[in-house]
């Protein structure tokens, strides 16, 4: 079964920027809505934003203004640029199809620490 592989977090002072990728093989995410969740410890994985297929993006209160989510046209991958990084954003980050019944299995994560 197809699992996404993030990568690209780390620990930055708060203030600072990463950039996360969200990659699989072949076009799977083409023609679907993907989303970036994120979980922090003791916390439910919640979503943080989202595009559709056209390109269309949401987000959450928290991050607007923030993060932004991106695709690549060939769609094999999925971003999110995150400016202005508050301590409060430190989870692990994980992509996957917004709709519960296109989801993937659930990757590894990428884990963002954020220091105040």
């Amino acid at each position: 079964q197809v699992q996404p592989v993030e990568s690209g977090g780390g620990l930055v002072q708060a203030g600072g920027s990463l950039k996360l990728s969200c990659a699989a093989s072949g076009s799977i995410f083409r023609f679907r809505a993907m989303g970036w969740y994120r979980q922090a410890p003791g916390k439910e994985r919640e979503l943080v934003a989202t595009i559709s297929s056209a390109g269309t993006t949401n987000y959450q209160d928290s991050v607007k203004g923030r993060f932004t989510i991106s695709r690549d046209n060939a769609g094999n991958t999925v971003y999110l640029q995150m400016n202005s990084l508050k301590p409060e954003d430190t989870a692990v980050y994980y992509c996957n199809a917004q709709t519960m019944a296109l989801r993937f299995r659930w990757g590894q994560g990428t884990q963002v620490t954020v220091s105040s």
